[in-house]
């Protein structure tokens, strides 16, 4: 951008400029020289950018220098209308605050890593005579032990499943293994020692934990010879059936070791981190290897803006490792200005050293280049794309007439069964596609007779607009959609627009998309006001992406409701003991598997059930048999 498109683009008036500015320069006067973190507010108190800082009153007195500062920090400085500061011990405790701090709150003008998923990992329940494994996402829990993480739960399956074959490990929960009376299809086809039917000692199979562990750390050669050994002295002894057995376990680590394409000697735990611009976007590409094996890679894409490799992939790997312990090396792409703070953050968030390195030559030169094709091969992939939502959203504004392309497509849908687990949802769609992050669940709470589509849908726009209204009036944020897409014909479209018109929204563009005959799809009726219903052709791209749009809200409704339908089942039968608790019923759950379980069970099952006691055996078996006395 040139000078003068800066001078354009930036604020016309000095004034709400030198306001900022004089609000940092009264702030200024109580700062501290201490390093820190600093938060510029706008007038709503909602952050727009968060620093990290050395010295705290030297680093925001940067921003006072007008002329110095580049469009984005312009802008940012002419938002600000109050400042806070959070002291640290050290300037690396302030850059792992800072991390957290931009995750949580996503400022406007911060480089945010925008990644809602969660990681799977392996976990082997240690707490059980014989330890289950098993894919998991979440919180962590005593008496278990957990390995990754992995890229993603293509991966962590792929690894489990090689578990299953080499190390014959079981995987159901509990409540299975402790009714089964005879081996399950997985024993069958050799993905298990079946521990449940003891077809196993239990000094065997803690041998297998003890070779899945090995395994899992990256000890795959001695566990090789160890089974080579074992088949020789099985086949010596003429046990042919079981050294086939180990032949084929074998078989399956060869296999897993032959299954990635990449391969670093000598590494045990490390990610390599590669990143690659264009047309102002970046991708991030990110492989995990835990054990010296790959447990996948994921691309993560964020606006470049004005910022460079360097500047990017230091938020990026602070954001990073914010929710993930960082591993003891780092491979990356490009060197980050502050490496050696960035390292010894890592360092503090893990209790051990770690390392951030960029290789110039040999097998960690080859991962990271690895690792830059495939993050520029994403982003050239996900330019494409783009460019076909781009396409596909000027031919929305195209067939309903919007004075723009749309940012934003809100589509609303509701299920219930008869009236009870109602729910309304709304899904969103942009430019990026899919905005998960922005779907919205709305559990209807007044009572919604059968087939009282109408007062669902009051409910849910009251609640939608309603706090929209609240929260952002003068539509600012982004969040206002500029079209609404509704399930139904003409009379949902009339209902929603005096819903909506009560509440003084008379401005959105609304669309009612009613099934076409024999509910084809290809057939649908568009249905707008002021304008006589039509049909797009059955070819026309724009009519599959509206398709998708509603199958979406559909699908996303369904599975509410399928969810909130499920949790009323449980809760009806135990929510309704006096003194059960979510913690109480937890562990009835996972004893006796259902609540059915916990209605049919006798009174001395419930006393001898872990962590119920003998009064509250009683409380239960009580609710379920009125006719016994509790005490």
């Amino acid at each position: 951008m040139s000078q003068a498109e800066s001078d354009q683009a930036a604020p016309a008036a000095d004034a709400p400029v030198m306001e900022g500015v004089r609000v940092i320069e009264a702030a200024l006067a109580t700062l501290p020289h201490a390093p820190g973190v600093y938060r510029m507010l706008d007038a709503r108190g909602d952050a727009l950018y968060v620093g990290k800082a050395r010295a705290l009153r030297r680093r925001v007195h940067a921003y006072t220098q007008i002329a110095r500062l580049p469009e984005r920090l312009r802008r940012m400085v002419h938002e600000t209308r109050s400042l806070e500061v959070i002291t640290t011990a050290s300037e690396a405790e302030a850059l792992l605050l800072e991390a957290n701090l931009i995750k949580r709150l996503r400022p406007r003008y911060n480089i945010v890593l925008r990644d809602d998923k969660s990681y799977p990992w392996l976990v082997l329940t240690e707490d059980h005579p014989y330890p289950q494994i098993t894919k998991h996402r979440g919180g962590r829990r005593k008496g278990a032990s957990y390995w990754g993480p992995f890229a993603s739960a293509w991966a962590v399956n792929q690894t489990l499943t090689a578990l299953q074959r080499v190390f014959l490990l079981r995987s159901c929960r509990d409540t299975v293994f402790d009714t089964r009376s005879r081996p399950c299809l997985l024993f069958q086809i050799r993905r298990c020692s079946a521990p449940c039917v003891d077809r196993i000692s239990r000094e065997d199979y803690a041998g297998l934990v003890q070779q899945a562990k090995q395994f899992l750390s990256g000890e795959t050669p001695s566990i090789q010879r160890e089974l080579a050994k074992e088949m020789e002295a099985a086949a010596e002894a003429l046990e042919f059936e079981r050294a086939a057995a180990i032949r084929d376990r074998i078989r399956g680590l060869t296999h897993v070791q032959g299954r990635d394409r990449i391969n670093m000697e000598g590494i045990g735990d490390a990610d390599v981190v590669a990143l690659h611009q264009m047309a102002g976007q970046t991708c991030v590409q990110v492989f995990f290897f835990r054990g010296g094996r790959n447990n996948g890679n994921r691309p993560y894409f964020l606006s470049k803006g004005e910022q460079g490799p360097e500047e990017v992939l230091e938020a990026f790997l602070t954001q990073l490792y914010d929710d993930l312990p960082p591993p003891p090396l780092v491979l990356l792409s490009h060197e980050p200005a502050e490496q050696a703070l960035i390292a010894e953050a890592l360092s503090i968030k893990a209790g051990r050293k770690v390392e951030l390195h960029r290789p110039q030559r040999g097998d960690k030169r080859a991962a990271v280049e690895h690792a830059a094709t495939n993050a520029r091969e994403a982003l050239e992939r996900k330019l494409a794309e783009g460019t076909a939502q781009e396409a596909l959203l000027q031919g929305v504004a195209r067939v309903f007439d919007l004075p723009a392309t749309p940012e934003r497509i809100e589509v609303y849908d509701n299920s219930h069964i008869q009236g009870s687990n109602a729910y309304g949802v709304m899904v969103a769609a942009g430019p990026s596609g899919f905005l998960k992050q922005a779907y919205r669940k709305f559990s209807i709470r007044g009572p919604v007779a059968p087939g009282d589509d109408f007062g669902m849908m009051r409910e849910v726009f009251e609640r939608r607009f309603g706090r929209a209204l609240k929260e952002d009036p003068g539509r600012e944020s982004g969040t206002w959609p500029d079209l609404v897409l509704i399930d139904g014909g003409l009379g949902q479209l009339n209902a929603a627009r005096e819903i909506l018109a009560e509440m003084g929204v008379d401005d959105l563009p609304l669309v009612a998309v009613a099934k076409g005959p024999d509910r084809d799809a290809g057939r649908e009726w568009f249905h707008r006001t002021g304008h006589p219903p039509f049909q797009l052709p059955p070819r026309d791209p724009v009519l599959y992406y509206l398709q998708r749009l509603r199958d979406e809200a559909h699908r996303f409704a369904i599975t509410t409701h399928r969810a909130g339908r499920s949790k009323s089942l449980v809760r009806s039968e135990l929510d309704e003991i006096p003194g059960v608790g979510t913690a109480l019923k937890r562990k009835l759950l996972n004893h006796f598997g259902s609540a059915r379980g916990v209605r049919n069970a006798a009174l001395a099952d419930l006393e001898n059930a872990p962590g119920i006691g003998p009064s509250v055996a009683r409380r239960i078996y009580g609710h379920f048999h009125p006719g016994m006395a509790e005490g």
